[in-house]
């Protein structure tokens, strides 16, 4: 302590001797605390002095190289502190914003809404449940189902003096005949139910006898010989018939008649979503001769089938 301590008379005389200087200004220091831990322990605090400009003047220049140095030296690539600074923390508040911000920004950017996906499924079931329907429907209405005519017999034609309904006396005719038929299914995956219109035996225009279809189902690739029989009872003809010749209410002279019918056929191809319809008109001139009662008579080439 006695070589340090300096007397009154030595510090008079180097405040005499030294030239006069101006009054050193303050100096203000920013005090920040910097996290040296690098698993998330807490340690003591340690401060950086940073020098700032005081309002009457700067610090002196040892002061700015040492804090520029200080700066330069902890933000040094490879350091331990630069990589704590320059990189983000995982467990912030405000990372963990961020990035949950982003993630939902690109769901709105990349990701389709449940509805879009529904709503296309649908779409897309139709249009293909659509297409498939339409191969069947076009794969099935080539397939028309064949009808053959085969014969007639008349097992009853007599006209007989007589009066309608009304009271008005004119000829009469009673006649029972059947016709006969092959139909066949051409469908190789499906069957139809059949059906006809009413089966018309008509002189001119004067229908003498009638009769229909009983319905059936006939199986793919199936065939039957169909047979209806005809009935008319008690038909007036209004002098219809005055070119006919007859005998005791028989018939004498050939009589020209003329068939027509349309037998329809149905398959349900997809339930009754796909139901392809098919229809075969058939007309024939038939010719009716006293000669040949109870006999069948060919209709292999007096029938048009459409």
């Amino acid at each position: 302590m006695s070589m340090h301590a300096k007397t009154d008379s030595e510090v008079t005389s180097q405040t005499a001797s030294s030239p006069t200087r101006s009054p050193r200004r303050p100096v203000y220091f920013v005090q920040s605390p910097s996290r040296d831990s690098h698993d998330g322990e807490k340690t003591t605090n340690s401060f950086h002095s940073t020098p700032v400009l005081s309002p009457n003047g700067s610090p002196g220049r040892h002061s700015r190289n040492s804090s520029s140095t200080r700066f330069s030296g902890s933000l040094r690539p490879g350091s331990r502190k630069a990589s704590q600074q320059l990189q983000p923390v995982k467990h912030g508040k405000g990372f963990d914003a961020i990035e949950e911000e982003g993630l939902v920004d690109d769901d709105h950017r990349r990701g389709i809404p449940r509805r879009c996906y529904f709503c296309a499924f649908v779409v897309g079931f139709f249009v293909l449940f659509s297409f498939f329907a339409l191969v069947l429907w076009a794969a099935a209405k080539p397939q028309k189902p064949d009808v053959v005519m085969r014969s007639i017999s008349f097992d009853e034609f007599v006209v007989n003096a007589g009066a309608d309904a009304s009271g008005v006396a004119t000829e009469m005719v009673n006649m029972n005949a059947t016709i006969r038929f092959n139909f066949r299914n051409r469908g190789t995956f499906f069957g139809v139910h059949v059906s006809s219109t009413p089966l018309d035996l008509a002189y001119t225009e004067l229908t003498l006898a009638s009769g229909t279809i009983k319905k059936f189902y006939q199986s793919r690739k199936g065939h039957r010989l169909v047979s209806v029989n005809l009935q008319g009872r008690g038909v007036p003809l209004y002098g219809g018939g005055v070119n006919w010749s007859s005998q005791n209410g028989k018939l004498t002279a050939p009589v020209p008649l003329n068939l027509n019918f349309t037998v329809k056929a149905k398959a349900y191809v997809l339930g009754k979503l796909v139901k392809p319809k098919f229809h075969r008109k058939i007309s024939c001139a038939i010719v009716y001769k006293p000669t040949k009662v109870n006999v069948p008579i060919s209709l292999k080439n007096a029938c048009n089938v459409e």
